[in-house]
């Protein structure tokens, strides 16, 4: 029980329908609602996103640096990622109904779709999740530090990125005319224990050009 709190207040909130407050919308079939303290002030280090994903769409790359955050599959299949930063292995977890997956709290992952109608929530320890997200990164950083930093060609850079727009969310972009080149295999990719190793499988999804 949050101590901070006056529970007898009229302004106590206990109950909210989160099929108002669409934190992304990308289509119908592809969208994110979000609780959060900012909506319901009666939580306690608890907030939610209601995930609703198509066939083959990504939750783009990002972390939490303030939560952690727990996966649930309520309808569908997807994939979850994560990136584990002690060994460096790209571990991806398939759930199907009633399975999570667990990111621990500035882990970098990423989530797809595997079937139409997907529905995940993940659940987060704290109020409100911070979020740091891919496309903000790639766009923000300036191009000659990357140029600079990692010996490659600034104007090759800038058109590689020039079309990418910040805050993606959920990937690929409406207007984008790429298309998945080999679904079963996004399907069908080994998980040995749970993980494999990204450099053996560099293909995880392809596009086709």
């Amino acid at each position: 029980m949050r101590l901070d709190l006056d529970y007898t207040s009229p302004s106590i909130q206990f109950t909210y329908d989160i099929n108002k407050n669409h934190a992304f919308v990308k289509d119908s079939q592809n969208f994110i609602n979000q609780l959060s303290i900012n909506e319901l002030n009666s939580l306690d280090h608890l907030s939610l996103l209601d995930i609703y994903l198509s066939l083959n769409n990504v939750v783009e790359p990002h972390y939490h640096q303030n939560s952690s955050e727990l996966v649930y599959c309520i309808s569908g299949s997807a994939v979850v990622s994560i990136i584990n930063p002690y060994t460096k292995q790209l571990l991806n977890y398939p759930i199907t109904p009633g399975q999570v997956a667990n990111v621990p709290q500035g882990w970098w992952h990423y989530e797809i779709a595997t079937e139409d109608n997907t529905h995940l929530l993940a659940i987060f320890n704290a109020p409100s999740p911070d979020v740091i997200l891919f496309s903000d990164l790639l766009k923000f950083t300036p191009s000659n530090i990357v140029a600079h930093t990692y010996c490659l060609d600034e104007n090759q850079w800038k058109r590689t990125t020039s079309t990418l727009q910040p805050s993606i969310f959920i990937g690929p972009p409406k207007n984008c005319s790429r298309q998945f080149q080999n679904q079963q295999e996004i399907r069908e990719q080994p998980h040995q224990n749970g993980y494999q190793n990204p450099y053996q499988n560099q293909h995880y999804y392809q596009y086709r050009y």
